[in-house]
């Protein structure tokens, strides 16, 4: 097949979706060039992606690829990146601790952050929405599951948006570095200092059989939770807002029917998720994916946003209508590796974009904001700054 080559796409970030469309036309599998690699391949179909994402002959783990390498430190020894049975042992570990009844169990914490920034934030008439409610919203929710209330959440993010949306390869080893050690340090003083968190669950957690998380595995964990289980939700919170900003016949129905929240969730989701791709897998067998046949050992990224646009699947699918039926969407993934935390950034959109439409019935764009800056890479899919004013 011709490679499709991706670099220099200035345009990408702002519109990927119609890039995704083109290659989707054309079949639902093609091998691209990007700015960091030579050759990956990329599924765009909505069926082949959620069969992707559940087929066992693709691998989660770098240590089963050729010509790819991954640093050791011990962040990635993350169930993200593993295969079963080590993801499904990992997985059951934090499944046991991570339930329901203690996410559900947040619900009056996370009102009460959502109403406190709203507190801060509204009198000023307008704010940058990322730095004033989308991210410290989730970040506060998660650290405080976890146990770490004084986190230097201001570094915390610069390193984390180093590993997520890499500008450089030096930069971002130099993040990953920068995160394995804080993440070590953390998981000693929780050992010296247990409390009444995830995170000191985790470490005291044992199996029927006896079998806990490995010193390494607890940082590796800890990564996972911290950095997905925020990193996502601001975008979830900002993209969900984005698509109403410029959507005013939504909003307007939003507003007049509030019960059509949750079903306008999964719809921002679909419509412009807050993950672009999923992380890496590769081929542990040549695989054939409709006419394509792709090698063995190649790098495949799943393209969560363009099966979520594919018309196949959802008409009219460049629409955004909060009445939809939108369940079924790609955004948290699927198969063994579906997002763990799903429910906690459900719960978190709900609550968050709710009470901002409540406290600010003139939500819009401030157009003296400028231009937006998305996000590097084709990992997260969002922007760096959604200034708004009520």
């Amino acid at each position: 097949m011709t490679l499709v080559d991706l670099r220099g796409a200035a345009d990408f970030g702002a519109h990927p979706y119609q890039y995704y469309a083109k290659l989707r036309a054309d079949g639902p599998v093609h091998p691209v060039r990007t700015d960091d690699f030579e050759r990956v391949w990329m599924i765009v179909g909505y069926e082949e992606a959620r069969a992707a994402l559940a087929d066992q002959r693709f691998s989660k783990d770098w240590r089963t690829a050729r010509d790819w390498s991954v640093s050791s430190n011990p962040i990635n020894a993350n169930m993200l990146e593993m295969d079963a049975p080590d993801h499904t042992r990992l997985r059951r570990l934090v499944a046991r601790e991570f339930t329901a009844r203690r996410i559900e169990a947040l619900r009056p914490r996370v009102e009460e952050i959502t109403g406190d920034l709203l507190d801060a934030m509204v009198p000023a008439g307008s704010a940058d929405l990322i730095d004033a409610f989308a991210f410290p919203l989730p970040m506060t929710v998660i650290c405080e599951l976890l146990g770490v209330p004084d986190i230097d959440r201001d570094a915390f993010r610069l390193i984390s948006n180093a590993i997520v949306t890499p500008v450089s390869p030096e930069k971002e080893t130099e993040a990953v570095r920068a995160m394995g050690a804080y993440l070590e340090e953390l998981i000693e003083d929780k050992q010296g200092a247990p409390g009444d968190d995830l995170m000191s669950a985790l470490i005291q957690a044992r199996d029927d059989e006896g079998d806990r998380l490995a010193p390494d595995e607890l940082i590796g964990m800890a990564f996972l939770l911290l950095v997905a289980g925020h990193e996502t939700t601001v975008n979830l919170i900002s993209n969900g807002v984005r698509a109403l900003l410029d959507h005013p016949e939504q909003l307007a129905l939003l507003r007049a029917r509030p019960e059509l929240m949750d079903g306008a969730v999964e719809e921002m989701l679909r419509y412009d998720g807050p993950v672009g791709t999923a992380t890496f897998r590769f081929t542990r067998e040549p695989v054939g994916i409709g006419s394509v046949v792709i090698p063995r050992g190649e790098a495949v990224l799943v393209a969560l946003g363009a099966g979520d646009r594919d018309p196949g699947r959802y008409p009219d699918p460049d629409t955004f209508d909060i009445r939809r039926e939108a369940q079924g969407h790609l955004a948290f993934g699927h198969g063994i590796h579906f997002c763990l935390g799903a429910p906690l950034a459900r719960m978190e959109g709900r609550i968050a974009i709710r009470a901002l439409l409540e406290r600010c019935p003139g939500l819009a764009r401030d157009p003296g904001g400028g231009e937006p800056e998305w996000l590097p890479g084709m990992l997260l899919r969002g922007v760096r700054r959604l200034p708004v004013r009520w």
